[in-house]
């Protein structure tokens, strides 16, 4: 910001009192003009007549402290006509040109500029070697640090619970009766070397899934295989069957668990009262293994003629 600078002893130069303290004012803030607007002391007569009167800067004329055009003075240049010059505007280097006025303020932009670098650089030195001691002060990476402590599977949070409601399903007694016998679901049911080990109960729906070219993981929770088992004894494998098949032709993608049905067959009505119920399937009752292999070729054949019905409603147009 430039400067408009007077003498501290001006207050008693003869000038001064010859001018009198109205022309004083009209010549002080004519000169702060010319150092906001560097004109290097030159006042224009517009800005003359707005800030003073005619006979004010008659005055200034008059006692030496203005030029108007023609003046005899050597050291202060000749203004336009109807404008005036301050007379010593630069004398002593009060007053500074605009060339200096324009170098001061690059040199200071540029000092500005060098300060902010080293600061944000500083910044950002100490930003890292922040995060360094920090770093290697944590023995444990984040994603160790962070990871929950417990599978989802072993909280509670994957696939169906044991406390889940199914509507129309009777659930498992606790304390069965001798004369029962209950399936149980428990860790042997995990994945084998050969493969997932497949419920007895549920089997004959997957094999007909199977036959019908749905092909899907059945690696399911001990949940889940109760879960199946109900919906079986409640709504029948063929009904099971048939709607998997529509869920997997209505499919935007291919189906790669068995989950994918299980919201769909617990949506399902109960089977009619006196539907009759499957041979080796009733309540919490384990099929023997003699059954099943007398009714394999059985489930085989349905599992194929579901097929047949699936791939005829792909050919109708």
């Amino acid at each position: 910001m430039p400067w408009f600078k007077i003498d501290d002893s001006s207050h008693s130069h003869p000038k001064f009192v010859k001018a009198g303290n109205a022309a004083l004012g009209l010549w002080l803030r004519c000169g702060a003009y010319a150092a906001q607007h560097l004109t290097e002391g030159t006042v224009p007569g517009v800005v003359a007549q707005m800030y003073g009167t005619a006979p004010q800067a008659r005055k200034l004329i008059a006692v030496g402290l203005w030029h108007e055009q023609g003046h005899d003075c050597a050291r202060c240049p000749q203004p336009a006509a109807g404008d005036y010059v301050v007379h010593d505007y630069f004398e002593g280097g009060r007053n500074a040109t605009r060339a200096q006025v324009d170098a001061a303020r690059t040199s200071a932009a540029e000092r500005k500029a060098r300060s902010r670098t080293r600061t944000n650089r500083g910044r950002i030195d100490d930003e890292s070697a922040a995060n360094r001691d920090r770093n290697a002060s944590d023995p444990a990476p984040n994603r160790e640090r962070k990871a929950p402590h417990f599978s989802e599977e072993s909280a509670g949070q994957a696939g169906v619970s044991h406390r889940d409601p199914v509507e129309g399903v009777t659930p498992l007694q606790a304390s069965p009766k001798p004369s029962q016998s209950v399936t149980s679901y428990g860790s042997n049911q995990q994945a084998s070397p050969d493969g997932p080990h497949i419920a007895e109960p549920v089997r004959p729906l997957v094999d007909a899934m199977t036959a019908a070219g749905m092909s899907v993981s059945w690696e399911l929770a001990p949940a889940e295989w109760f879960l199946l088992q109900s919906l079986i004894e409640r709504c029948g494998m063929a009904t099971l069957v048939d709607h998997a098949g529509g869920a997997w032709q209505a499919a935007r993608t291919r189906p790669r668990s068995a989950r994918y049905f299980l919201p769909g067959w617990r949506s399902l009505p109960s089977a009619p009262t006196n539907a009759a119920p499957m041979p080796g399937h009733g309540p919490n009752v384990v099929p023997l293994r003699a059954a099943r292999s007398s009714t394999t070729d059985q489930r085989v054949r349905d599992g194929l003629d579901l097929a047949a019905r699936l791939r005829q409603q792909e050919a109708i147009p």
